[in-house]
């Protein structure tokens, strides 16, 4: 009787013990489908946070760490981002690049003054290059605007027509796809989007090496990001570039070049680009990597360091290129200054070869008049004050628009073409020797209308009265 009593109080411990874990796991199952179904976290703000802390942490774990094991060469196929490339992206990159590209080339060339060498290696390598050999260009990052405007500048209007061989470049998705707006107009120009932080393993840059696979033409800056004293100096060059070089299917032809300039037509802070500045731009010859990628060497090398070293050698290329081409813009500088001397003096040699007397004016040009002018001045300051009483005629009026005190003459010479003051003196408009019958009056007597008015009557009417 007790045996069976402590039997069935075991057969009820055992199903309440069963009871208890079902109801444990319902109830587990209940509260985490609760939690997932919550839009905080499944698409709110929370949730998206979190993963991305979490996934840079990961990626913070698998950069820091010693061994060879944290970099790898990650191959991409051609057709990674076939799913993208939708037909009416295509049509509109068809219509948008073309379009942007010769408004670019238009601002640059006809705004603004460009001045390139070595234009030959750049047009040598875009245009006459293997069919399936990847380009790459890469240069210095001042303004916001250089990969429009300076890539613009370098080509010729007919290839800006070809939008399918143009480049792609690479941007900060929080910089040009904030919005649908502005990502639609970014991917319709060719611009693939990539996260800060989140490392050269991410899908951006697997897209541009799918193109570099395709045989496309890829532009990047090795700085990662615009210089922040207006492009003086120049930052050491980020690993993203070396794995687009070292993990494509084909070694790309790497060409690079610095311009100097883009920080005056958009400085930092700057709405709108500005007009009448000078550019100039130095195209370098194209670096060679193979004792970098040769197989014997990279196999004894971890892939981080080889990613390290294609990008220094890119880096060392560059900056000997910015001392040059500041050497150019300096020059040009000097240059230009020294156009604009000449173009005075030969002004002014022109102004001193004209027989002025011929024309009955006085050749104010001279520096002996200029010095008697002068010594006259100083001598008597208050000239127009002391002889108000002086008898002035016509003639002496309209002469002294040009040689009273050496003032207004030099205005003239400065701003008055002297072919046209020529003409203009020939028609007898500045001198009248035919009005001598004009009774004298003073200086103060005569004013502009005043003088006008009997020029006309002693020449204009007279003429009409005999005609």
């Amino acid at each position: 009787m007790a045996a069976a009593r402590i039997e069935r109080g075991d057969l009820w411990k055992n199903k309440a013990r069963s009871l208890q874990l079902q109801l444990r796991n319902r109830f587990r199952v209940a509260v985490d489908r609760r939690l997932r179904r919550h839009p905080i976290f499944v698409h709110g703000y929370f949730s998206s946070t979190l993963q991305r802390y979490l996934q840079r942490f990961q990626d913070f774990r698998r950069d820091s760490l010693p061994s060879s094991s944290a970099f790898y060469i990650k191959r991409v196929s051609k057709n990674f981002s076939a799913e993208e490339d939708s037909v009416i992206l295509r049509m509109l990159q068809a219509v948008a690049v073309p379009v942007i590209g010769n408004v670019c080339h238009v601002f640059m060339h006809g705004l603004n003054r460009i001045q390139v060498y070595g234009i030959e290696k750049f047009h040598d390598a875009l245009l006459n290059r293997p069919k399936d050999k990847p380009l790459i260009t890469v240069s210095n990052h001042v303004a916001s605007v250089d990969d429009p405007f300076v890539i613009a500048a370098l080509l010729p209007p007919h290839v800006l027509l070809d939008a399918q061989n143009l480049r792609w470049t690479l941007c900060a998705s929080d910089r040009c796809f904030k919005n649908p707006v502005t990502s639609a107009f970014f991917r319709s120009v060719k611009v693939l989007p990539v996260s800060r932080g989140d490392g050269i393993y991410q899908k951006g840059m697997d897209i541009a090496i799918s193109k570099l696979n395709q045989g496309g033409w890829v532009h990047i800056f090795p700085e990662g990001s615009r210089s922040r004293d207006g492009g003086r100096t120049m930052r050491s060059s980020k690993r993203g570039v070396g794995r687009l070089i070292v993990d494509a299917d084909n070694v790309p032809l790497v060409l690079p070049f610095v311009h100097s300039g883009m920080q005056e037509i958009m400085p930092v802070g700057a709405n709108l680009p500005r007009i009448g500045k000078t550019v100039t731009v130095l195209i370098g010859d194209p670096i060679h990597f193979d004792d970098l990628l040769d197989a014997e060497v990279a196999k004894s090398e971890s892939t981080g360091k080889l990613y390290d070293a294609v990008a220094s050698r890119i880096g060392r290329q560059l900056h000997e290129l910015k001392v040059q081409v500041d050497q150019l813009a300096l020059q040009q500088q000097l240059e230009l200054q020294n156009h604009h001397g000449r173009s005075a003096e030969r002004a002014a040699g022109i102004l001193q070869q004209v027989d002025w007397e011929s024309f009955g004016m006085e050749s104010f040009t001279s520096d002996d008049y200029e010095a008697s002018s002068i010594e006259e001045t100083k001598a008597k300051p208050n000239t127009s004050y002391q002889q108000q009483d002086e008898v002035v005629t016509p003639d002496r009026y309209f002469r002294v628009g040009f040689s009273y005190d050496g003032v207004i003459g030099s205005r003239m010479r400065s701003f008055v073409d002297p072919s046209e003051l020529m003409g203009f003196a020939a028609r007898g408009l500045f001198m009248n020797r035919k009005a001598q019958n004009i009774s004298s009056t003073t200086y103060r007597e005569v004013g502009p209308l005043q003088a006008w008015k009997q020029f006309l009557e002693a020449n204009v009417l007279r003429q009409l009265k005999y005609c």
